[in-house]
């Protein structure tokens, strides 16, 4: 079994946050819904097209997230999950809600219920209103998370592919049949098929990384492919029109094409060249910029802009959130991984000893 690491994935996750970073700075935040009051109009018609970042995350996350359940319970992925996702979080989280409170108002707010609920991770999933809108991407993250929990809890990560291509027909049909059932629309969000086709791409590049091309897996990445461009394509005018901007159809989609020839190329194992340990920490610190950026950032705009110069105030707020996320990755991150796997373990096995002390009890109480 292949496991060794693809540092230039890692060094992938980096520039694709930081062009998520520049489409929020330089476009998201000014063009709508009153986030921003600075423009950054030498950027703008370019860094729009960063729209289909998270995308490439989405990419990234369906072949590794494939690669790690090899031979793991359902315990192991959980815990590797939360420990992965929850220190950061709680950090870029209680960062942004004391921003929020110092200097958010009046374009931002937030109550300290809100904080709360959001601390779980969870808000996306009780009506709570998001700290941060970025976190939309760890909702569809958990979704996907929790398909994978399922093929892991009945034991068929040995039928990865065929649950894939099952995956991925699902997806087709439900995307093509534009029925609005309720029970239709519950399975859209339950099989995640708003971005599916791209988790789905990402596990089947794994396998073709793992065991070679075959005409299957290519047949299902040509399907997954056909898949993305349409929605991404599809979904343009409603884009367009809420951030009052046009976009081209043929830039989109060789946006989408770039990204799985990209995964593809990386399958094949053709850039290796590119390998570095180093990209292994900037890998790490795009989760925290990511969660971290945003509001914060169109924070420090609404109160700086237009008495500091744009330009300054633009790549000085990058700069310095790079700084900060490198900092939450060694003082955080590296900290407190190690004790909170440990601390998330023995709470495990306490349950569980509890557990067997009482299914005990009552089998001796019954005979």
């Amino acid at each position: 079994m292949k496991t060794s690491r693809l540092t230039e994935i890692d060094l992938l996750r980096f520039v694709t946050a930081l062009a998520i970073v520049i489409y929020h700075y330089s476009f998201r935040g000014y063009a709508a819904d009153g986030l921003s009051v600075m423009p950054y109009p030498a950027l703008a018609n370019v860094a729009k097209y960063a729209i289909y970042s998270p995308e490439l995350f989405f990419m990234i996350s369906g072949f590794v997230t494939l690669m790690t359940i090899q031979s793991r319970t359902l315990r192991d992925f959980v815990v590797s999950r939360a420990v992965r996702l929850y220190p950061a979080f709680w950090v870029c989280c209680t960062l942004t809600f004391v921003a929020i409170v110092a200097i958010g108002e009046p374009r931002f707010s937030a109550t300290v219920g809100q904080y709360l609920v959001n601390m779980t991770l969870m808000s996306g999933y009780v009506d709570v209103a998001p700290i941060d809108g970025v976190y939309w991407y760890l909702f569809v993250e958990l979704r996907f998370y929790a398909l994978v929990a399922v093929v892991i809890l009945f034991r068929k990560t040995h039928l990865a592919e065929q649950l894939l291509a099952l995956w991925l027909v699902a997806s087709i049909v439900l995307v093509v049949v534009p029925t609005d059932h309720l029970f239709l629309n519950v399975l859209r969000d339950l099989l995640v098929v708003s971005h599916s086709t791209f988790f789905i791409a990402g596990a089947l590049l794994y396998l073709v990384w793992s065991k070679g091309i075959s005409d299957a897996r290519a047949s299902a990445l040509l399907l997954s492919w056909g898949l993305a461009l349409y929605q991404c394509i599809k979904n343009l005018p409603e884009f367009e029109q809420h951030y009052s901007t046009d976009m081209n159809d043929v830039v989109v989609g060789a946006i989408v094409t770039g990204y799985y020839l990209v995964m593809v190329l990386i399958s094949l194992k053709a850039t290796s060249f590119l390998g570095n340990r180093r990209w292994t920490t900037i890998g790490a610190v795009s989760y925290p910029l990511y969660l971290l950026h945003a509001n914060i950032g169109f924070m420090v705009f609404n109160v700086a802009y237009p008495e500091l110069n744009a330009h300054v105030l633009l790549w000085g707020t990058v700069l310095a959130m790079i700084t900060a996320c490198f900092i939450i990755h060694y003082t955080v991150e590296d900290t407190l991984s190690v004790p909170l796997k440990t601390a998330i373990n023995r709470s495990l096995d306490a349950v569980q000893r509890l557990t067997a002390r009482v299914n005990g009890s009552s089998g001796a109480s019954g005979k």
